[in-house]
Order: C-alpha cells, then sequence, then structure tokens
C-alpha cells in the first residue's frame, strides 16, 4: 500500500498579516490568496518491522526510530515529528509504523506558505492512510494546532486552510481561532489575465518569518500606533482587491498593490531592505503597476503586477540581476489524497 498527499502553495494577493495575532482576535482581519500549480508532496508507506522512517528529500534530511507513541522534536525534521504525535495522541492512540517521505516544490522561506502546505499534506496522508473523519476546516484547523501550538512556530492562519481548500478565497478572521474561507467565482478571462501580468520572481534568498511576524504581534501588543494603522490598511486592500478581481477591473490590481506594500512596509522592520526596494523601484521604471513580497517579508518569492505587454520589459531589467520569473498556473483544488494497493 502507498498512501500519497498533496496540496498546494499559495500566493498572498492582498491583506497579509491580518491574519496574525493579536490583531485578527482584537479587530478581525481579512485576506484575499489564491493557490498555485506548487505543491507540498508526502508519501506514506505502512512498514511491518516497527519501525519509523522519515525522508525530506528537498532537505536531504533522515532520520529512523522504533516506533513509539512520540516522536522528541528536536529541529530536525520537526514538521514531519509533530504530525505524527498529534495523530498518534488524537486518533491512532498507539505507535504506527511507517515510512514517511516529502518535498517541496518551493524552498523554505519562500513566502508560500510552504512550511504549513506541508504541514497540510503529511496531515492529509495521515487521514487518507488511517480514514480518520475530518472535514476541511478540521483538517485546517488541526494543522495549524499542530505548527503554532504544538511546535511552537510563529505565524497567521490563512497558510494552512489556503492549501486545504485550494482556489481564490476570500478569508475573515476573529478571535477565538475562528476562520471563514469565502470561495470566489471569478470569471475564467479574468483568471487567465492574472496569470499573463501577475509575474512571479524568486529573489534567490529565504527569510526566517517567524522573526518577522514576532516583530509584527509584538507592535500589536504594545498599541503602536503606526503599526495598527498600517494592517486596517492592508485590511482594507483585501476588501478593494476582491471588488476588482471579481468585477475585472484589472488595471486597478497594480495600484492596489503597491497601495498595500507601502503600508505593509510600516507593519515592522526586516519587512523590505536595500536589495528588495532596489528591485521593486527597477520593476516599477520598467513598466510593473505594483506588487509585493509574498509572505512575511524579507526575501522569497516576490511578485509584480505587469500590464499589457510591459511584463517583457521587466523580465528584462530582473534578468540583467540574475532575478527570473517562476512560471505557474493558478490552481482550484486544495488538499488530495489517495490510495495504492500494490
Amino acid at each position: 500500500m502507498i498512501v500519497r498527499s498533496r496540496a498546494p502553495l499559495r500566493i498572498g494577493l492582498a491583506g497579509g498579516g491580518t491574519d496574525v495575532s493579536p490583531y485578527a482576535d482584537d479587530y478581525g482581519g481579512s485576506i484575499l490568496n489564491a493557490t498555485i500549480n506548487l505543491f507540498a508532496h508526502a508519501t506514506i508507506e505502512p512498514l511491518d518491522n516497527g519501525k519509523i522512517e522519515l525522508r525530506a528529500f528537498d532537505m536531504d534530511e533522515y532520520e529512523s526510530f522504533d516506533a513509539e507513541e512520540f516522536l522528541e522534536v528536536n529541529g530536525k525534521l520537526a514538521l514531519l515529528k509533530g504530525v505524527y504525535n498529534r495523530v498518534v495522541k488524537d486518533f491512532a492512540k498507539k505507535p504506527l509504523s511507517f515510512r514517511l517521505s516529502t518535498t517541496v516544490d518551493a524552498p523554505p522561506g519562500s513566502g508560500l506558505g510552504s512550511s504549513s502546505t506541508l504541514v497540510v499534506a503529511i496531515l492529509g496522508a495521515f487521514v487518507e492512510w488511517l480514514n480518520i473523519p475530518l472535514g476541511e476546516y478540521d483538517i485546517a484547523h488541526l494543522a495549524y494546532e499542530i505548527e503554532r501550538q504544538d511546535l511552537g512556530l510563529a505565524g497567521g492562519r490563512q497558510d494552512q486552510y489556503a492549501a486545504t481548500f485550494g482556489g481564490f478565497n476570500f478569508m475573515e478572521f476573529y478571535a477565538d481561532e475562528k476562520v471563514i474561507v469565502n470561495p470566489l467565482r471569478i470569471k475564467r478571462k479574468y483568471v487567465a489575465e492574472l496569470e499573463h501580468n501577475l509575474v512571479l520572481f524568486y529573489t534567490g534568498t529565504s527569510r526566517e518569518s517567524a522573526q518577522i511576524i514576532e516583530k509584527q504581534r509584538q507592535n500589536i501588543k504594545q498599541h503602536n500606533d503606526q503599526a495598527i494603522e498600517a494592517t486596517h490598511a492592508l485590511k482594507k486592500q483585501s476588501i478593494l482587491m476582491k471588488e476588482a478581481i471579481l468585477t475585472g477591473r484589472m488595471d486597478s490590481i497594480g495600484e492596489i498593490l503597491h497601495y498595500g506594500w507601502e503600508w505593509k512596509k510600516q507593519m515592522a522592520s526586516g519587512i523590505s531592505n536595500s536589495e528588495i526596494d532596489d528591485l521593486y523601484t527597477l520593476a516599477m521604471e520598467n513598466g510593473a503597476t505594483g506588487g509585493k513580497i509574498s509572505g512575511a517579508g524579507g526575501g522569497g518569492f516576490f511578485f509584480f503586477y505587469c500590464p499589457g505587454t510591459s511584463k517583457h520589459k521587466v523580465l528584462a531589467a530582473l534578468k540583467k540581476r540574475d532575478i527570473y520569473k517562476q512560471h505557474y498556473l493558478f490552481t482550484q483544488q486544495g488538499l488530495y489524497s489517495y490510495t495504492l494497493n500494490s
């Protein structure tokens, strides 16, 4: 038997950061994101030798253990161990023997939600294997708890829900970890135009999002007026973006992105730096009308809205800086798991 699972990575189009506590708890947050055809993959192969084998192929990490109810989380393969520990605690109630292999189509710290998406993919494989009766909201919330509470990793709430549900979603975040996912019915021609004009680049550097997010959290907790005002503006941006995409006002998307980027930089230090500012200016000078870092900031993937044929000039300018575009398409499907019987 082989159990496979995959979950899509996401682009955060607007509202990023408003899903992070305590802002979401105190004021309510909203985000518009969309999943793309880059994935986190997980494969489980049941074993009968009383062993647990964990391997992350993209990280070149491997560990083997005797099957136990709890695996010590010591930094290495932490996400794999965290999901296993929670599945055994809540559902299996006994040690399991298996081989778990994972890989992600984007590097860690990419800003595409890779860590949370991997947790969803691993959890989805266990749900498939053990036939655990969990719905989409259940899986997303459990993935959130594993990452944020069990493993103590700082972050927001959008990634787990984007990976589980898939597609274009307008998400609302409230106190007590309440999340409402509103799938958007966007005309295919508008999606195609977004794919044509929204150009995704990898900056060549990853970043530690938890540090930036922790600064963000502290600014809200300490009632930093500038940070709160900036986060309010990003919540407004998510509504503006939703209306623009649903109604086909494509020419306004760049300026909405630019509006959000100017505010996002005021949420916490480390979101931008001189290199990112230079790349942003270069893209705007060559025809882009707006853009942003995907994720918390500091590095990873950057995207720009390039109307008409302006993307070709932007591509040429960034290529001279050894910054190349990432091919992608939007995908409507979220978490998908299946079993193959040998």
